[in-house]
């Protein structure tokens, strides 16, 4: 009785707590995740004050924070526009995964790490935050902008990678070496493509034993559909994420509307929670030797991200000031790259990767939306001008003259 006495207040707390530390950061105009994480760090082990008795609670609740975040995600898309934007925005895909993975891999290679480390801190790097950059364009006004439509192409273009790289990754991290990696990936192909195909047939047919007329009974169907398949999906080794995600692009049309109603106040609270857990993962102690490195990743991705946006936007016959906010706008990481840290941590590959993901998210997710803004100062406006305009070549005959 002690012990549940204790775990109300700790989890009480925390939560008032963060929603508390989410209030002050919407003032501030700053995305709640890095001030989430920072509250893990600081109730975790080595923080001012650990919590003992509910972190086993917590640990479930960041577990199904990350099935949410994927659910949410998949509700978002529907199987033809995935299918479509596919077809339209793989090469700025492409781009992206080469100008944002490698660099990860070769800084984890650089640090002394091996393969599988690389390969986790590839998947970091190349990620965007979805959540912070529709957050960040809906705050500028930028959602009607001409570049726009490019930003979410590489979002949507990452987050269907996601269902193939997380996976991989998993089964890598599971001591399944290269061979069962590539038996994880080949059936996360197969799975993919086939909910793709009975999302686009039979889409409708689906949602229709769903009843969007019953609130209660929607969200226990889709909840409970969610969890099924994503543990059965973890049985499998193809990733709970990667199932909550596909169970979203099943769900389709009035169903999928009202399941994102239903589901958003869960999926803020559990992801609030992920976030805190990965937090409460890093010791503090640990993170000031890796800060320096944490900067230069950093600011190499964030520049790489940038050219990004830049290469895509271009493609899209987008002038240069629509260039550079797109690059700009694609700067933060957040929660697909704690998710993916989070597995990395799991299977205990390189303790130092929990605190330089923590830090380099940190940087990123503060620093990002600030940069983001940019384009909307008069002298950045004045300099993209200057740099817009042909230089004049000189007439030779009036240079003889």
């Amino acid at each position: 009785m002690h012990s549940t006495t204790i775990l109300l207040i700790e989890v009480g707390a925390l939560l008032f707590a963060l929603g508390m530390l989410g209030r002050i950061g919407r003032r501030i105009g700053l995305s709640p995740i890095p001030l989430y994480l920072l509250a893990g760090l600081a109730f975790g082990h080595g923080g001012f004050i650990p919590l003992s008795a509910s972190e086993e609670f917590i640990e479930v609740g960041a577990e199904i924070g990350v099935i949410l975040l994927l659910v949410m995600l998949g509700l978002e898309y529907s199987a033809t526009e995935l299918v479509g934007n596919l077809r339209s925005a793989a090469p700025a895909g492409l781009i992206d995964a080469l100008l944002n993975a490698l660099p990860g891999a070769g800084f984890a290679f650089l640090l002394g790490w091996g393969w599988d480390a690389a390969l986790v801190l590839a998947g970091i790097t190349w990620v965007s935050s979805s959540g912070v950059i529709a957050k960040v364009l809906g705050d500028l006004g930028r959602l009607g902008n001409r570049e726009t439509p490019v930003i979410l192409s590489v979002l949507v273009i990452e987050d269907l990678a996601m269902a193939f790289y997380l996976p991989l990754v998993t089964a890598v991290l599971a001591g399944a070496g290269l061979v069962g990696g590539a038996k994880a990936l080949a059936v996360a192909v197969i799975t993919v493509i086939a909910v793709l195909v009975v999302a686009i047939r039979y889409g409708h047919a689906i949602s229709r034993f769903m009843s969007v007329k019953d609130a209660e009974a929607l969200l226990l169907s889709v909840l409970g559909l969610t969890l099924f398949v994503a543990g059965v999906a973890a049985e499998l080794n193809v990733s709970a994420a990667v199932g909550a995600f596909l169970v979203g692009i099943a769900l389709s049309g009035q169903v999928a509307h009202t399941a994102v109603v239903q589901l958003s106040p869960l999926r803020d609270l559990f992801a609030a929670v992920f976030f805190v857990f990965f937090g409460l993962s890093t010791d503090p102690a640990a993170m000031p030797p890796v800060l320096l490195p944490a900067f230069g990743l950093a600011i190499l991705t964030m520049a790489t991200k940038v050219l990004t946006g830049v290469l895509a936007a271009r493609r899209g016959g987008i002038a240069l000031p629509g260039q550079v906010r797109a690059g700009l706008a694609l700067m933060p990481r957040g929660e697909f790259s704690i998710v993916i840290a989070g597995l990395a941590v799991a299977s205990g590959v390189e303790p130092e990767l929990a605190p330089l993901a923590t830090a380099y998210v940190l940087i990123t997710v503060v620093s990002g939306p600030m940069l983001a803004r940019l384009p909307d100062y008069a002298w950045f406006k004045k300099l993209l001008r200057r740099a817009n305009t042909p230089r004049r070549t000189p007439d030779p005959i009036a240079a003889v003259d």
